[in-house]
């Protein structure tokens, strides 16, 4: 081969290879980029010195460790708020106990710092996420280090003070389910782009001193959904679950003892039964989440994938990143099943009782409580200090605990 060819040959593969670095380059920034942008509108909120309710030196501190985790500002120690039981079985603040620090590990996952996720379940049916309340709430911490999932659910009928809605409804106390729906567009209480996850993050911050990091929130019908693009899910119950009530004796409510195969309408059905206790509800919701995961991670599933994908298209609201989809996705591919925990506030921490709703005009049911004792809780929550874990979450026991402690998916 003559040297002139050679010569033209050698130039033009420098040339390819110096156009494929440049778009590779290009594409890698493009694609960090888009991985890195929320999906949906951050939340927002106020500064704490905007409360009247301001917090404790050791919330504030709380917070501060959950911001900057051990190995980037490294205070000396991390609080935990203890509480006692007065005489009259009165849940008390007590007083605050070093733990140990904690030495950062690397993760496979990425050396992240705990989140805090805020996942929210609507009533609503079809689409029409905008005018759904919260049927579902839970807090779920998000430990990368540890590879742990500890999921902590807060009742709907709450009483409390919500942000922005006096001046609409001349009242701030409403049950704590509503504050999704009056900042969703539909009722235009609210004009920030968070919606009704954004009003619903600052009640809980505002109440109980919840702070989470980022939401999501699915509608009844994505759920039955997203069940049905999996197939169904199967349970066992051991004795047997009747739902109905005096009002609603349909068949439908009735799943019989043993092996049982249900579609996603079937699955809510049972996950929203309205004739147990608060915390049996919530160990139905919680059965469902545990079969669900194993479900989710089982090798079937791979070409209902799709499927799955497009029953959640334009129907969540969200402010993950893509990146972060993909860490959690990682995380949840790594950790052992019985590292998600649900934990669940102690029986007695609630009372339900009536009060006057100056929105409808009349008496309505709610749960009443000493929110310094839900503050303490959420405290320790928040800073992965408690449940202690003391059960397995099985179907074929759909009662579970009665609060105060924590339980896994077997």
């Amino acid at each position: 081969m003559q040297k002139s060819k050679k010569f033209f040959l050698g130039t033009l593969a420098i040339i390819l290879l110096a156009l494929l670095a440049f778009v590779f380059y290009e594409g890698s920034k493009v694609y960090r980029s888009w991985s890195q942008k929320p999906l949906g509108a951050v939340l927002d909120y106020p500064t704490l010195d905007s409360f009247a309710d301001v917090r404790s030196n050791e919330t504030v501190v709380s917070a501060l460790q959950t911001i900057f985790p051990t190995g980037t500002l490294v205070p000396s120690a991390t609080l935990s708020i203890d509480s006692t039981k007065t005489p009259s079985g009165t849940e008390t603040l007590g007083t605050a106990t070093a733990m140990p620090t904690q030495t950062l590990r690397a993760s496979v996952c990425g050396n992240l710092p705990p989140m805090m996720l805020l996942g929210i379940g609507s009533d609503a049916r079809s689409d029409a996420y905008r005018y759904g309340r919260a049927d579902v709430m839970r807090a779920i911490r998000i430990d990368f280090e540890a590879e742990t999932v500890t999921i902590l659910g807060f009742p709907r009928d709450l009483w409390v003070d919500i942000p922005e809605i006096n001046d609409n409804l001349g009242s701030s106390y409403q049950k704590l389910n509503t504050a999704y729906i009056y900042g969703n567009p539909g009722l235009n209480y609210w004009e920030h782009p968070s919606e009704g996850p954004g009003l619903l993050a600052r009640t809980l911050d505002r109440n109980f001193g919840l702070r989470a990091n980022q939401y999501l929130a699915v509608s009844m019908d994505v759920f039955v959904d997203a069940i049905d693009a999996l197939g169904g899910l199967d349970f066992y119950f051991a004795n047997g679950v009747d739902g109905r009530s005096s009002y609603d004796r349909s068949d439908r409510l009735v799943f019989p003892a043993g092996n049982n195969h249900l579609n996603g309408e079937q699955v809510l059905t049972f996950a929203r039964m309205r004739n147990v206790s608060t915390f049996a509800r919530s160990n139905h919701q919680n059965v469902v989440m545990c079969t669900l995961e194993e479900k989710i991670k089982s090798p079937e599933i791979i070409p209902k994938i799709p499927a799955l994908i497009s029953a959640f298209t334009d129907n969540i609201q969200t402010d993950l990143t893509p990146e972060q989809i993909t860490q959690l996705a990682c995380l949840g591919t790594q950790m052992p099943r019985s590292n998600i925990i649900f934990a669940s506030f102690p029986e007695g921490t609630f009372e339900g009782t009536y009060t006057y709703d100056p929105i409808l005009g009349a008496n309505t049911f709610i749960w009443d409580s000493d929110f310094d004792v839900v503050r303490s809780y959420v405290d320790q929550f928040e800073a992965g200090t408690w449940p202690s874990v003391d059960s397995d979450i099985s179907s074929s026991d759909v009662n579970g605990n009665d609060g105060g402690m924590g339980s896994r998916c077997e």
